[in-house]
């Protein structure tokens, strides 16, 4: 069973949205876009627990509070659909009232097949949907899941109950940092689901009802006596068997109080005074501990039911890159299907590009869009080079698209460099959230940057001096392009950093004995012309391309030494991604103008050949 097509409507941060799933699949996008709304819409159809829940919605849940028009007297209902597929054996038999046909290839419902002996595209589907409203009446919110179809002659729809839910096999796990409902006992846990799931749940709770009934907290005790004087005094004022016995429990004795109450304990890793080990409630673990024991439990439970949805939020956090990528295998290898919101690139890589949904939310209206394969790379090179980039990229709100291997080095070093030296006016592309994304050639930026700006992000582009068709193709694909001056990066960094740079740079790599043997020859001194220093440094950058010598050679520069091209692509992605908010002047004549025109920064000088495009903002899709 897989869940094909998710509609939800008025609820929460989503007046309207529709998202198409396809397997296995991962949901990113910005912090609020809507990817545990779309979770928790799917949990409202599909989670046997749900609709246990009093109320099962509130004011809040509804889009921008909008529950009620008092003028109307209507309630805007909370809308959740939901499609399933790849329905089993034994589903299609359950539901076979209620199925209607989906294909699979036009992703849509469509007529029964013509001869349901062949295979083909179109397949059993059953469609169920979530209604919540409010009640002026009761003053009260309800909800209810049904089947779509059918639909009797007065307009009503059957009932979709817990029963029929469990037949689904969703298990919506929250964020893991959470877990202390996923290891108690309480309705829906995780525990609670694997109990139920082995039919031992009634003689458990016999047995666990019956020690306790027979252990006596007070007794020999002080409480004891206590309790004694407590039913003399009372004696005096009421008959005896009203108060007889008074005695404590460690429970109220009932399976809910139970529930609330047991905790797992685990060892510490430490003992006792007497030698005996240490242990200690679940809760004061460590995070990571406890999120690979929530999913151990994932696994007992999928091998248990056998055909079973997960969805899970976050499944990277308090984990290490490895453990993330084993975590994400062991689900999807013991799942029909895994639906995961995530903001680590670790995650996102073990996805094909066409599982990862991007999700993006405007006026209210959530879009999804499948990330495919990204144009101009070739499999080998995603799989070796290009994909934990590309990932990073699919997580981030800004991509900057850089043209080859030595911008995509040189770049973020003089970020850092600039900040360092200067941070009311630099910020580093780590700080503003900026993506970096080595397009490997100049024929490469404009799809690239085409490509991301499809899914949302806001594109910059660094590329070298191109032809007018090749500028206008690639300024087209961005929000903001930066030409260089020059042919090559290496040109423009040669011939624009201060002659005090180069030398300090050419100095320290000598100092190190990293110049190379064939080019012993070139070896820089300090008697050696700028001009045949600016050779020797650009054959050096030319056999040790790749390693990023002319980020280190940025990196130790003073700030008007770095070239004023670098200098103002820094400043401009730092300027239209996070605006300067400057105090107002001082009134003429008082101290501390000179200060404030200081931190002022100085204005963008314009290259011949280096003319940015205005930086415009990602406009909201009607």
């Amino acid at each position: 069973m897989k869940i094909a097509r998710v509609i939800v409507r008025n609820f929460r941060g989503i007046v309207a949205g529709e998202v198409l799933l396809d397997g296995h699949t991962v949901l990113v996008g910005d912090n609020n876009v809507g990817k545990s709304t779309l979770l928790e819409a799917i949990d409202l159809v599909l989670g046997p627990e749900r609709s246990s829940r009093r109320p099962v919605v509130d004011e809040h849940d509804f889009f921008a509070g909008n529950y009620f028009n008092s003028e109307l007297g209507t309630s805007s209902p909370i809308q959740s659909e939901v499609v399933v597929v790849d329905l089993s054996e034994e589903q299609t038999r359950h539901f076979r009232d209620h199925l209607e046909f989906w294909d699979t290839t036009q992703r849509c419902f469509a007529a029964p097949p013509a001869n349901e002996q062949e295979p083909g595209a179109i397949e059993p589907a059953l469609r169920v949907f979530f209604n919540g409203w409010y009640d002026p009446e009761e003053d009260d919110f309800a909800g209810a899941t049904y089947f779509a179809v059918p639909i009797s002659a007065d307009g009503q729809f059957v009932p979709f109950r817990t029963q029929d839910k469990r037949k689904c096999g969703f298990l919506f796990l929250r964020t893991l940092r959470t877990a202390s409902r996923a290891l108690s006992l309480e309705r829906g846990t995780l525990l609670d689901i694997i109990l139920r799931l082995k039919e031992t749940r009634l003689q458990m709770w016999e047995q666990v009802l019956a020690s306790l009934r027979g252990l006596n907290v007070a007794d020999n005790h002080e409480l004891g006596e206590l309790l004694a004087a407590v039913q003399d005094s009372v004696r005096r004022y009421v008959p005896a068997d009203w108060a007889e016995a008074p005695h404590l429990r460690v429970t109220d004795l009932t399976r809910e109080a139970l529930r609330r109450s047991l905790t797992v304990f685990m060892g510490t890793g430490a003992n006792r005074t007497d030698g005996t080990p240490h242990a200690a409630p679940f809760q004061h673990q460590g995070t990571g501990t406890i999120n690979t024991l929530v999913l151990a439990l994932l696994t007992i439970i999928a091998e248990l039911r056998q055909n079973v949805i997960f969805a899970m939020e976050e499944p990277e956090i308090a984990l290490p890159p490895h453990t993330q990528k084993r975590i994400i295998n062991a689900v999807r290898e013991r799942s029909s299907q895994a639906i995961f919101t995530s903001h680590s690139p670790y995650v996102l890589e073990e996805f094909e590009p066409k599982q990862v949904q991007v999700l993006r939310r405007a006026t209210g209206v959530l879009r999804s869009t499948p990330a495919a394969f990204p144009p101009a790379v070739r499999a080998k090179a995603y799989r070796n080079e290009f994909r934990t980039r590309f990932c990073e990229a699919l997580l981030a709100k800004h991509v900057l698209v850089l043209e080859g291997r030595t911008e995509f080095d040189a770049m973020p070093a003089a970020a850092r460099r600039l900040h360092e030296l200067r941070p009311g006016v630099y910020k580093t592309f780590e700080a503003l959230g900026v993506a970096l994304v080595d397009a490997q050639g100049e024929t490469n930026v404009a799809p690239l940057s085409n490509y991301f700006k499809s899914l949302g992000k806001q594109v910059f582009a660094v590329c070298d001096r191109q032809d007018a068709a090749a500028r206008a193709a690639i300024a087209a694909s961005v929000h903001q392009l930066f030409e260089s001056p020059h042919d090559g990066f290496e040109d423009l960094v040669l011939h624009n950093t201060a002659e005090a740079g180069l030398r300090r740079y050419a100095s320290a790599v000598v100092a190190a004995n990293e110049w190379p043997q064939h080019l012993a020859a070139r070896t820089p001194r300090a008697d050696t012309s700028i001009a045949d220093l600016r050779t020797a440094l650009r054959d050096y950058f030319g056999w040790a391309k790749g390693r990023g010598d002319a980020g280190d050679l940025l990196a130790i520069c003073e700030l008007t030494e770095i070239p004023e091209y670098v200098r103002e692509v820094v400043s401009a992605i730092s300027r239209t991604i996070e605006p300067l908010r400057l105090a107002p002047l001082p009134p003429p004549g008082q101290a501390g103008e000179a200060a404030v025109a200081e931190a002022m920064p100085a204005a963008p000088r314009v290259y011949p050949r280096f003319v940015p495009t205005p930086p415009v903002p990602v406009p909201p899709e009607q």
